[in-house]
């Protein structure tokens, strides 16, 4: 694989995190609960002065540290880079939590609009993030890491992980507030429609078959 190819794969990989956080940010701006992998950080960043993406930065720490733990001698060194990714997805979203809400959606039409966009955006920014097989995001690099070392499949491993953060958030919406708060039918249905959308990109889009080529040169 030639230098060139290789730079665009982690250009590629950059530019899919970035658009996964303005998905994140339109859907969460849409006030009918965020996505279900940003879950557990938005009821944390309702309750305490710390911004969405700060809380995802600090759990995505944690992610990384539960990968190492994990894998041990065997968790790859390149992986570490999740650190840099991490800072880079954690600024995005709080970026694009600034820009998204100058957008208005304080009606159900507008709301709906904006989470329906979200989930495409954010199912657009999975699929180019996961086509130049460079790096993985820590969440999904921490079930990855359960995967290999219980050898477990990694579909039902991330709806188990998915499923984790939302509960944990739902315990935490009623501890702080005694109410659900942060979660909604915007939960659900992001859950449902991201997937679906990045198979719609995966195997209707060619610019996705045109990265996953930079892997073969």
């Amino acid at each position: 694989m030639n230098k060139n190819n290789r730079k665009k794969r982690y250009l590629w990989f950059l530019m899919g995190i970035i658009i996964n956080a303005f998905g994140i940010a339109m859907i969460t701006q849409a006030d009918m609960g965020t996505s279900p992998i940003s879950s557990t950080a938005y009821v944390l960043s309702l309750e305490y002065p710390l911004s969405l993406g700060a809380f995802t930065f600090l759990l995505n720490s944690i992610f990384i540290f539960i990968q190492i733990l994990i894998l041990r001698r065997d968790f790859p060194p390149i992986q570490l880079l999740q650190i840099i990714v991490n800072i880079i997805f954690s600024i995005g979203i709080d970026g694009a939590m600034s820009l998204v809400s100058r957008i208005s959606s304080n009606t159900p039409l507008t709301q709906w609009l904006m989470l329906l966009i979200g989930s495409a955006v954010l199912g657009f920014g999975i699929a180019i993030e996961v086509a130049p097989r460079v790096l993985m995001v820590p969440g999904e690099g921490l079930v990855q890491a359960i995967t290999v070392k219980y050898n477990r499949n990694f579909g039902r491993m991330k709806i188990v992980f998915d499923s984790l953060l939302v509960l944990v958030a739902l315990i935490l919406s009623f501890y702080f507030f005694g109410e659900i708060k942060g979660l909604g039918i915007g939960t659900v249905v992001s859950a449902v429609l991201v997937g679906r959308f990045v198979s719609l990109y995966k195997y209707h889009l060619k610019l996705i078959t045109k990265i996953e080529d930079l892997r073969r040169h």
